[in-house]
């Protein structure tokens, strides 16, 4: 194991919207998990995983899991400053859960994508306490849905007997957002802008049936179809998140980054039903998120970020301010959010500047 490697980041001086921050590793970022604002952790591309105990002041570049140098760490599940979970995607056995309880010194392989040589896992959710859930790719008659109620150390697969509409059809990997929990279950999104709801109406008693994943067994999951995307392969809803009942998918199309048609959509009942935005984001967006403090939507990708005040019904441009010296690229080419953190390609990191979202 490599023992951890403190990097320093330093932070452009220059107020932005997304303050920038200078990372010696070159690899890509897609999952970003922030616990209070202060320990945040980042995963991607070799096996990298990166933590911060001080607001993004400094990080540190965590231990390398045993055999994980190639794997590509798109989700990060964190619950402290000790104890995270990150999942790769890859093929067949290239997806795969590690965990670690001593701050990332070391890590423990709990799960192994189950269908090699096929299979992909797409999204992880993990929350502090109660049921967690992980997405991948059809295999064997449908989409591949595990639970978990130990905080990931153990997973049950939940039988879900849906296949999307065309034969390359699935959820994508992009941002560890294509899952998200609605009032009856889970939602995730996948290719053609269709969206699957879980239900669990009836659940069993774990302690009569003697498993703790009883109610696993027995989710049933409705289709439900979008205007997100379009009807290539590389179109669709690429993330969705949840403020209660509220709930805004986005997507589009990452081959097509700049087509800005169809890439929204939002839900008032938990995602029970699905409208498509009123006024689009202006681009393909791979991740969005709420800050309470403003009652604030914000969603950003390739080529641009954009903010809704009314819960998805609208959107508008979240732009750089020349007068107050942003940097030029401070909205765009970013991956995942986890606010205030952002993560991007090529080893961005940066942090939603205080007051960015209120317009001071």
């Amino acid at each position: 194991m490599r023992s951890l490697i403190p990097l320093l980041l330093l932070t452009v001086t220059a107020p932005a919207q997304f303050v920038l921050q200078k990372n010696p590793s070159s690899v890509s970022l897609r999952g970003v998990a922030n616990v209070d604002s202060r320990v945040a952790w980042a995963s991607g591309t070799s096996g990298t995983v990166l933590r911060t105990l001080d607001g993004g002041g400094t990080w540190q570049k965590c231990a390398v899991p045993e055999g994980a140098e190639k794997l590509d760490f798109r989700a990060v599940q964190a619950f402290d400053g000790q104890t995270a979970i990150v999942m790769s995607a890859g093929a067949g056995d290239a997806s795969r859960l590690y965990r670690t309880t001593d701050g990332c010194s070391t890590w423990k392989l709990v799960f192994t994508n189950p269908d090699a040589p096929g299979g992909f896992f797409d999204a992880l959710y993990v929350p502090r306490h109660g049921e967690g859930w992980l997405l991948g790719d059809p295999v064997k008659g449908g989409f591949y849905v595990a639970v978990t109620r130990d905080g990931g150390q153990s997973w049950a697969k939940v039988p879900v007997p849906i296949q999307p509409e065309t034969e390359k059809g699935g959820a994508f990997a992009a941002s560890n957002q294509s899952l998200a929990m609605g009032v009856a279950g889970p939602v995730f999104g996948g290719g053609g802008g269709l969206l699957y709801r879980g239900e669990q109406d009836r659940c069993p008693d774990p302690v009569q049936y003697n498993d703790p994943n009883a109610c696993a067994t027995h989710v049933g999951f409705r289709r439900m179809l979008t205007d997100v995307g379009g009807a290539g392969s590389s179109s669709g809803i690429f993330a969705i998140a949840a403020n209660g009942k509220a709930m805004v998918a986005v997507g589009g199309d990452y081959m097509h980054p700049e087509l800005a048609t169809h890439t929204a959509a939002f839900s008032v009942n938990g995602g029970m039903g699905w409208q498509p935005a009123e006024t689009m984001p202006r681009g393909y967006r791979s991740t969005v998120a709420y800050d309470a403090a403003t009652t604030t939507w914000i969603a950003t990708g390739p080529t641009g970020t954009d903010i809704s005040t009314d819960d998805g019904r609208n959107w508008k441009p979240l732009l750089p301010d020349a007068k107050a010296g942003d940097s030029a690229d401070a909205d765009r080419n970013w991956n995942a959010l986890s606010l205030p953190f952002v993560v991007g390609p090529k080893g961005r990191i940066g942090r939603l500047r205080e007051g960015a979202l209120a317009g001071k």
